[in-house]
């Protein structure tokens, strides 16, 4: 089982890429702009404040998404 390494640090644009999966997720969250090319490069934890978001709770929710293999 490969381990999933999101964290604060990571970049929206690279969880996407990898776990395209998550993309529900994050739109539930209320992150619509994920197309948006400065989305692309923004850090989890960026994105979170711009949204007024928790970054612990939104990394679990990612993580659980993930590991349903979705």
């Amino acid at each position: 089982m490969e381990k999933t390494t999101i964290n604060e640090k990571s970049l929206v644009g690279d969880i996407v890429d990898q776990y395209p999966q998550t993309v529900d997720t994050l739109y539930s969250l209320g992150m619509h702009c994920l197309g948006c090319p400065a989305s692309q490069a923004e850090s989890l934890a960026d994105a979170c404040a711009v949204h007024g978001l928790d970054p612990a709770p939104v990394i679990e929710a990612l993580k659980e998404k993930i590991a349903q293999g979705d």
